[in-house]
C-alpha cells in the first residue's frame, strides 16, 4: 500500500470531523426524514456525510474500494475485496431524526476479512475514537487525545449497554440471566461500542439486525483498546458476507472476552 496504517487513520479522523460538521449543520437548518426501501430512516445530513467521506476515500486511497451505507442500500454493488473501505456516515439516524446526540459517524477499514483501524466520530458530543488493532486506541475531545482501554469488570457488577430501538427484547433478559448487573442503559448507535472500548461499559448484547458498516470501524477501536466483538458462539465478527448482513453479537470488555 502507498500509505501505512498511521496516515490512513489521521486521513479517516480527519474526514469523519467535517462529516462530523456537515451533520451539525443539518441539524441546525432544520430537516426531513424520509424512508428507505427497508422502512429504515434517512436524511440528508446522511447523504451528504457520505458524498463528502465516499469521494475523499476514493482520492486519496484509489486503490482502496469504499462501501458505503447509503451507496449500498440503493443498490450499488461491491466486490469482496481484500482491502476495502467500510462508511457509516450517520449511524444512529433514529436518534438524529429524534433529536438527540447519540449518533455516530463509522469509518473501518478491512482487510482479509478483519477490521484493522477505524474511527468513531461523536459530533453532537464534541468526541472521536480510533484505533488500529494491535497499536492501541485513544479519545479525543477539546481537551486533546488520550489512551482508551476496556476495563475489567467492577466488583459492583457489570454495566451493560442495550439498543434502544430493542429496549425491551426478551432475549436480552436470558443472556443476563445469572451475571453481576450494576445498571442496563438503553441508546442507540455505535456509541455503545465505542462506551466499552473506553472503559465506561463492560457489556453490549445486540441481538437485532445490524450491518457491516455499523459495526467495522467500532470493532477496530474496541479491538485496538483490548475488548472483544464476537458472534453467540464466541467467534470474532468477521467481514465480506453475504449481503453485507452480521449476526447476532456480544460486545464485551477484556476481561469478559478471554484476554
Amino acid at each position: 500500500m502507498d500509505q501505512d496504517d498511521d496516515s490512513l487513520l489521521a486521513l479517516a479522523a480527519e474526514l469523519a470531523r467535517q462529516a462530523g460538521a456537515i451533520i451539525l449543520a443539518v441539524r441546525a437548518a432544520g430537516f426531513e426524514t424520509m424512508r428507505k426501501d427497508d422502512h429504515s430512516p434517512v436524511t440528508e445530513a446522511d447523504h451528504k456525510a457520505e458524498l463528502l467521506i465516499a469521494a475523499a476515500l476514493r482520492a486519496a486511497t484509489p486503490d482502496i474500494p469504499v462501501v458505503a451505507e447509503e451507496e449500498a442500500a440503493a443498490g450499488m454493488e461491491h466486490d469482496d475485496s481484500h482491502n476495502y473501505w467500510l462508511v457509516d456516515p450517520l449511524d444512529g439516524t433514529r436518534e438524529f431524526a429524534a433529536g438527540r446526540d447519540e449518533f455516530t459517524v463509522n469509518i473501518g477499514l478491512i482487510r482479509h476479512g478483519a477490521p484493522v483501524l477505524g474511527v468513531v466520530g461523536v459530533p453532537a458530543l464534541g468526541e472521536l475514537f480510533g484505533g488500529i488493532v494491535g497499536k492501541g486506541a485513544w479519545k479525543e475531545t477539546v481537551a486533546g487525545r488520550h489512551p482508551i482501554h476496556a476495563r475489567a469488570v467492577p466488583d459492583e457488577g457489570l454495566t451493560v449497554l442495550a439498543s434502544r430501538h430493542y429496549a425491551n427484547d426478551s432475549r436480552l433478559d436470558a443472556f443476563l440471566a445469572g451475571r453481576r448487573i450494576a445498571t442496563i442503559t438503553n441508546y442507540g448507535s455505535a456509541l455503545k461500542i465505542a462506551r466499552v472500548a473506553e472503559g465506561a461499559a463492560d457489556l453490549y448484547p445486540r441481538f437485532g439486525r445490524t450491518m457491516e458498516w455499523d459495526t467495522a470501524a467500532p470493532q477496530a477501536v474496541l479491538e485496538a483498546a483490548g475488548g472483544k466483538l464476537t458472534d453467540l458462539q464466541g467467534a470474532t465478527l468477521t467481514y465480506a458476507k453475504a449481503k453485507w448482513e452480521n449476526p447476532h453479537f456480544i460486545v464485551s470488555g477484556y476481561s469478559l472476552g478471554g484476554h
